[in-house]
């Protein structure tokens, strides 16, 4: 009897608010314990760090001239609008250049997928099913039991993330991030295409320029092989000096041969940029493109340069990507928190399935926490930044090869200008010579030896002449190539910081 009032003390309103304050307190320090279990990364951190432009010294290399960045119709500057044409349809048709577009579209499909987190999921469910059912089950003792029955169910379903410690929305940044540099990659890979369709075309037009001068030393060399047989009918050669003569006519005749063939293989490598067969090179006429003067290097250049290549903006973007990569590693350590609901109507005779007797929903949150993963969770992380530096490091090469790759260009351009206006003087004086050995042959005062070298001497100037004024030409193409061609970051690009989530 002394009991009784206890008893009832101890459920008292007082008593059962002070319980619920405990039970409260204690489900408090669980969830922080749990938390700050959840929380614990390890030593995972990141150890590279992004090249700031600026401490890459290149100011006296790569002076300001107040130039202009090239523009997306570079190609029209060189005057020659087959090469516009070939350009364009190897934009238009070429096999690699459809594969970066369509990996581009694959990346903005994966985007859209990693976006649909962010969104209620609703489903609806319809089903009939013909079931036996079992005699010893559930339903023992019950007229259900052992026997067949129609078992029909139409039902609507909804489920939703609490999206509390935004690895949803790391994951769809870093997806965005991957499509822009998947876009980058794609402009990337079209420069790529572009320049190497012009290049090979200023090669084709050197192959013909050295075509020419293979034909001149043909001439020279017969017009020198009819001089050494009029000398012979003279008594003034021997055998010697004719068979000599002859000997040079076939031997330039070779070279003719060799160049010939190069110029088909120019033609067919053409082909292939387009995306086209061998026959489609054929079908080129010579080239008419001209070296032009060379631009003046634009201002801040290197920081400009970030945004004006697309491979460097790609590999930006892949720092970017990796870095939220590693805030939806991070989340998942921490609790999962959903909610679920289903209304429908299900029932066992299918002519009560759609009335209100048959009714069924239901509705809860779900929560999920990490207790014990094996190590997986924090091998995940390491992986991530991991990721992330590999990122970071293919950045900073990405970044020193662009400038090297400029400063290379620029400094060959610069060369090969002052090598041109001395080649020029040596070509000048190479044929003077040339000329005066063979008005001395004609008279006997000189030898056909004489003349043979003083030739000799002339064609390896031109063929120099030649080789200068393309790689002059090649250059100039690859120069664009070096400034990114016209391309310029599409408005609210990255600014370029280390990213938050990549922070140990």
């Amino acid at each position: 009897m002394n009991q009784a009032p206890n008893s009832q003390s101890a459920l008292s309103p007082r008593a059962g608010a002070a319980g619920r304050r405990a039970a409260t307190l204690a489900l408090s320090a669980l969830a922080a314990a749990v938390l700050a279990g959840c929380a614990a990364f390890g030593n995972s951190h990141s150890t590279q760090t992004v090249t700031d432009p600026a401490a890459l010294a290149s100011a006296r290399t790569l002076p300001g001239e107040h130039g202009q960045w090239p523009s997306l119709d570079w190609v029209d500057q060189f005057n020659d609008p087959q090469l516009r044409r070939l350009v364009d349809e190897a934009v238009k048709d070429s096999p690699d250049l459809q594969a970066a577009f369509a990996r581009v579209e694959a990346s903005r499909a994966m985007a859209d997928i990693t976006r649909s987190a962010l969104y209620p999921s609703v489903d609806f469910e319809g089903s009939l099913v013909r079931q036996r059912f079992s005699s010893t089950d559930l339903f023992a003792g019950t007229p259900l039991a052992g026997s067949w029955q129609n078992q029909s169910r139409l039902q609507a379903g909804l489920s939703y993330d609490f999206d509390f410690w935004g690895k949803n929305r790391a994951a769809l940044e870093a997806a965005l991030s991957d499509d822009r540099a998947m876009e980058a990659e794609s402009q990337a890979s079209r420069l790529i295409l572009t320049t190497a369709v012009a290049r090979t075309y200023a090669r084709l037009a050197a192959l013909y320029a050295q075509r020419d001068v293979a034909e001149r030393a043909i001439a020279q060399r017969r017009d020198l092989t009819q001089l050494s047989s009029d000398r012979l009918r003279a008594g003034l050669d021997t055998q010697v000096e004719t068979t000599q003569a002859r000997g040079t006519v076939a031997s330039a005749q070779t070279d003719l041969l060799r160049v010939d063939e190069d110029i088909l293989l120019a033609r067919n490598q053409i082909a292939a940029l387009l995306g086209k067969g061998p026959d489609r090179g054929q079908e080129i006429q010579r080239p008419t493109v001209l070296a032009h003067d060379t631009p003046q290097l634009p201002d801040n250049l290197t920081i400009e340069l970030l945004g004006r290549r697309p491979d460097l903006v790609a590999a930006r973007w892949r720092v970017e990507a990796s870095g939220k990569d590693i805030a939806v590693a991070k989340a998942e350590f921490l609790p999962a928190i959903s909610l679920t609901a289903f209304a429908g109507v299900a029932s066992l005779d299918t002519s009560n399935l759609l009335m209100g007797i048959s009714r069924t929903f239901g509705v809860g949150p779900a929560v999920t926490l990490p207790i014990f993963e094996g190590g997986k969770l924090r091998a995940n992380l390491r992986g991530k930044y991991a990721q992330y530096d590999l990122a970071v490091a293919n950045y900073n090469q990405a970044l020193v090869d662009a400038l090297r790759e400029t400063a290379d260009t620029v400094t060959s351009i610069r060369s090969v200008d002052t090598q041109i206006t001395a080649q020029r003087e040596a070509l000048a004086l190479a044929e003077r010579a040339y000329s005066l050995a063979t008005i001395r042959y004609k008279a006997g005062l000189g030898t056909q030896l004489t003349v043979l070298n003083a030739e000799s001497n002339v064609l390896q100037q031109r063929r120099l002449a030649t080789d200068l004024q393309a790689r002059r030409l090649d250059l100039q193409m690859g120069l664009m190539k070096a400034l990114g061609g016209g391309y310029q970051e599409p408005a609210g690009g990255m600014a370029g910081e280390k990213p938050g989530g990549a922070q140990g």
